[in-house]
């Protein structure tokens, strides 16, 4: 199960990663943006990326941690995860993981005629992006058999 969802993420990372100097040669995106298509596909590329990650960490990767570290009981509900997560220091608090997933969420939801609120949150997600990457990168280093 940990091979699997490190395959996962390390996947949807890398083809951020392929697209992300486009991104930032773009920043900050401003609503004019959005009539650009090229713009537009890799934006919505990244966010389909972003979201696939956010998910496969919240949703498996802290649990497959704490049962490796045996500190995960059976249909914890995610705050309580994110709390054992913060005590053993693998996040830094839990509302920065809230926040990365209201930012999931808004990003998700397409809302017409609110551009400003979705280029404000595709340019936080950019730099929720790379928090997410270092925690990805701290679990594989704290999780023995994940990083294999």
């Amino acid at each position: 199960m940990l091979p699997q969802i490190k395959l996962e993420i390390d996947r949807n990372i890398k083809r951020i990663d392929a697209i992300l100097p486009d991104i930032q040669s773009w920043l900050p995106l401003k609503t004019e943006d959005l009539n650009d298509t090229e713009i537009v596909k890799t934006i919505d590329s990244f966010i389909y990326r972003f979201t696939k990650i956010q998910d496969k960490m919240g949703e498996k990767l802290f649990p497959a941690v704490l049962k490796e570290l045996q500190e995960y009981k059976s249909n914890m509900p995610l705050i309580d995860v994110l709390n054992k997560l913060e005590k053993l220091e693998l996040i830094d608090n839990v509302d920065t993981w809230i926040d990365f997933r209201k930012l999931r969420n808004s990003l998700t939801h397409d809302y017409p005629n609110n551009e400003t609120e979705i280029i404000e949150a595709i340019n936080l997600s950019i730099t929720a992006y790379f928090k997410m990457k270092d925690i990805y990168i701290k679990m594989l280093k704290t999780g023995g058999t994940l990083a294999k």
